[in-house]
């Protein structure tokens, strides 16, 4: 680790260049997944664990379809349609029966639910890693110490084409607004004509969209394999807990911040890559209980 960070320090900024890149790149695939966790807990108040595995199938679902030779272009929108049907269905299924329940059982349910996604997808698509060559060219700096993907680059815009789309809809839409104002007060949205059932599954299908788009651009810069879920699924909370419900920019610079947090503890270790997004949980959660005992010590 020293020999690390004394690279760090002598070849500074070029390493800083490379590892602030993948930060930007990892980052922007958190904030996709993290806003429709958000969305989810905001509205219905469910906890899902399993939102990385979302994220995971469909990035399986996209190297399936490149097996065919389909374009990128054509598989993310097919992917977004094809992972929203599959949220309504697990909507009606589970989520509904649970709406209403303890948070112990929203956390069990989807527990569970994840577990069942990861036994399903390592059934057909078996325990190798995979992933998408684009074979798209390699941009490189500084005599090679600093390359740039161009498969990394249009994930990158085409997350964050899908960002603006989504504050687009949001804002715009009679949808978004709906769900917005559910948010806020469900009882008050309901006396307003407001169907919040139909908002209800709209808003875990529109999640279960996000982590499918989110799961093709994984599929295209990183590796995808049936039981790295808990990766993006840390994360999202992480992201979540730390911006807050509802709050689109606070998730942008979270994810973006947990992103370069990671990128350089795996610069470090390897595994540290993987142990950050819980360490940052964890260290929100702990300054979160002693913010709010301090309140209720001047409530007192």
């Amino acid at each position: 680790m020293w020999d690390d960070l004394q690279l760090l320090l002598v070849w500074a900024p070029v390493v800083n260049i490379q590892l602030i890149l993948e930060g930007v790149f990892i980052g922007a695939i958190f904030a996709l997944s993290a806003y429709g966790l958000a969305l989810v807990w905001g509205v219905m108040n469910i906890k899902n664990l399993a939102q990385g595995d979302f994220v995971i199938l469909g990035g399986y679902l996209a190297f399936a379809m490149n097996m065919y030779n389909i374009p990128l272009l054509i598989i993310l929108p097919i992917i977004m349609i094809i992972m929203f049907v599959y949220g309504w269905v697990i909507y009606l299924l589970m989520i509904k029966r649970i709406l209403d329940q303890d948070m112990f059982v929203s956390l069990l349910a989807t527990f569970g639910l994840s577990l069942v996604m990861q036994q399903v997808i390592n059934l057909f698509f078996g325990p190798e890693v995979q992933t998408i060559d684009m074979q798209l060219p390699v941009f490189e700096a500084f005599d090679s110490m600093v390359t740039v993907p161009s498969s990394k680059l249009l994930a990158l815009g085409l997350a964050g084409i899908i960002a603006f789309c989504v504050v687009l809809f949001m804002k715009r839409s009679r949808m978004g607004q709906s769900i917005r104002a559910t948010a806020q007060d469900p009882r008050a949205a309901r006396v307003l004509g407001i169907n919040t059932d139909r908002v209800y599954a709209f808003t875990f299908a529109f999640n279960s969209a996000l982590c499918g788009a989110a799961g093709v651009l994984v599929s295209i810069i990183f590796v995808i394999q049936p039981f790295y879920g808990i990766t993006y699924s840390m994360g999202s909370f992480a992201i979540v807990t730390a911006a807050g419900l509802g709050n689109l920019p606070g998730v942008i610079v979270s994810a973006f911040g947990i992103g370069l947090f990671t990128k350089y503890c795996g610069f470090f270790e390897s595994a540290l890559e993987y142990a950050a997004p819980v360490g940052v949980l964890l260290s929100v959660l702990m300054w979160r209980q002693i913010t709010m005992r301090r309140n209720r010590q001047v409530v007192r």
